[in-house]
């Protein structure tokens, strides 16, 4: 994948995602809008319906007085009568028959001991639907006429429901508001409404007349509060009114938010898997193309270390070959020794691939015994002190610890000590120059090879240890290698318990350090 379409599916890649997240922030906020217009909307239909039951309750109360009074027989003040008398003669029976309908208005007044109202006493008018049956039959031998008569009385409810709605207004004109509705009443009424509605919240209340505050409130009722929603009471024929009733529902955004917290969790759960699958599949691309950049580089570089040496032995053996050279003992011995040399080579590079798949699949068989890390350290200088003199350079050792005994593998802490003192040498401009120190720690031992190389970067300084990891310096490829050393080096050191990090600055040298763990 060339680095323009790679480029060009991460970018379409994160716009999707962009899109999936701006989708998801959309819908959970167009969900919460929706769950809050609907609960304003219940809640205007809950305080319209406490107003209604307030109002229908004071008129029950006196429409039900009303019928106690007739009931119990109290004669009324004064009764009227208007009605409409249709009389008809049957000829066959001998009979007159009188059928009357008409309006019964009767004038009560009740003592202030009837209602509860804080008045001296209330005047009203019953209607009353009265019809009445009249049969005449005549006497028999010159008797007086038979009459007979049967009264229907029918109540007319909608007619005083009106009248007793109009009385019930004009009793809340001269009866103080704290009179007529009680806190009980109005906290039942509210908590009514709130379980048809299936709706479970805490609130707090007042009645307010003309702006201004009344007695009848809740003891924390606040009307500068947010969530307040306020509705007339007792409103007239005219809709005007006198009364406010105020309500204050307490953590409504919790409860808005607690409606929709279910979908809402699993929709962001199920956005972070998408992120956390998104970056995961961002970085193995980017791993995977740096794995190919890093394997091209690494067969260059192996392609290159073969092709040298077998061209210098074809060079060697078509020499051999000549007459000349093969009677000449001292040619024949050069050419010979040219093609164990360059034999060596190629083991070498056999050797590295075969560290390559030791790495992979984690094979190194590591045997530990007590070791002087001191000695070690030596060995390795030893190994590597010819390049450091045909360069002109040197290698100084400042060994400042007591004690050097660890727990490791003699074999493998050489080579690791030669890897990296071989990496000072090949990244230093010049003759190269590095000091190795020895430190003591609390139960440790610390080692620190210091050169005065071309340094590296920050990025590289996380990276130097990953397998066919090579720092990229464009197409000049001046210092050889595979990028496997150092990962042999993590490799073994991980295997002894030991730490490895790096301090490094471009052109201004490298620090290793590598800590042990002493043994007694």
């Amino acid at each position: 994948m060339n680095k323009r379409l790679f480029v060009i599916l991460i970018v379409f890649m994160s716009v999707a995602l962009l899109g999936i997240i701006f989708v998801q922030a959309y819908w959970i906020n167009n969900s919460f809008q929706t769950k809050q217009e609907q609960f304003t909307k219940d809640i205007r239909q809950v305080m319209i319906a406490v107003s209604q039951d307030i109002q229908l309750f004071e008129q029950e109360q006196i429409y039900n007085a009303i019928v106690a009074l007739e009931e119990n027989f109290e004669e009324p003040d004064s009764t009227k009568i208007t009605e409409i008398v249709y009389r008809r003669i049957d000829e066959d029976k001998n009979e007159v028959f009188i059928f009357s309908n008409g309006i019964v208005q009767r004038d009560y007044k009740l003592s202030p001991s009837f209602l509860d109202i804080g008045m001296d006493s209330i005047a009203f008018r019953s209607l009353v639907n009265e019809q009445v049956t009249t049969t005449i039959t005549p006497g028999i031998d010159g008797a007086a006429p038979i009459k007979s008569e049967n009264k229907t009385y029918k109540r007319m409810n909608e007619l005083e429901m009106a009248v007793i709605s109009e009385i019930a207004l004009k009793v809340s004109e001269k009866i103080p508001i704290h009179q007529r509705v009680s806190p009980e009443l109005i906290e039942r009424m509210i908590d009514k409404e709130l379980r048809k509605k299936g709706m479970r919240t805490s609130y707090e209340y007042g009645v307010y007349s003309n702006q201004l505050a009344t007695k009848v409130r809740s003891r924390d009722f606040d009307i500068n509060a947010p969530s307040t929603f306020g509705v007339p009471m007792f409103i007239d024929q005219n809709d005007n009114f006198n009364y406010q009733l105020f309500v204050t529902f307490d953590n409504t955004r919790k409860e808005l938010f607690g409606s929709i917290v279910g979908i809402s969790v699993l929709s962001i759960l199920f956005t972070a898997i998408i992120i956390l699958a998104y970056w995961y599949a961002i970085s193995q691309l980017i791993r995977q193309r740096q794995i190919s950049q890093i394997k091209t580089d690494f067969i260059n570089n192996m392609t290159h270390e073969f092709k040298t040496p077998i061209a210098t032995i074809n060079l060697a053996l078509d020499a051999l070959k000549n007459p000349k050279v093969a009677q000449d003992d001292d040619f024949k011995q050069r050419y010979l020794k040219m093609i164990r040399d360059e034999n060596k080579r190629m083991h070498a590079q056999v050797e590295n691939v075969l560290r390559i798949s030791r790495l992979e699949n984690k094979s190194i068989n590591l045997k530990k015994e007590r070791v002087k890390l001191h000695d070690i350290v030596e060995d390795a200088i030893t190994s590597v002190s010819l390049m450091v003199e045909d360069r002109g350079g040197y290698i100084k050792t400042h060994f400042n610890a007591q004690k050097s005994s660890i727990l490791g593998n003699d074999f493998h802490l050489t080579n690791v000590f030669v890897n990296m003192l071989d990496n000072a040498i090949k990244y230093s401009e010049g003759a190269p120059k590095i000091d190795v120190y020895t430190e003591l720690g609390k139960n440790t031992i610390l080692v620190k090879i210091v050169d005065q190389g071309i340094g590296m970067s920050k990025s590289a300084q996380k990276q130097i240890f990953e397998k066919f990891y090579r720092e990229h310096t464009g197409n000049i490829h001046n210092v050889k290698g595979h990028g496997l050393g150092l990962a042999y080096v993590k490799r073994i050191l991980d295997d002894h318990q030991a730490t490895v990090y790096v301090e490094s600055e471009r052109g201004k040298g490298s620090t290793f350090s590598i800590k042990f763990q002493l043994i007694s």
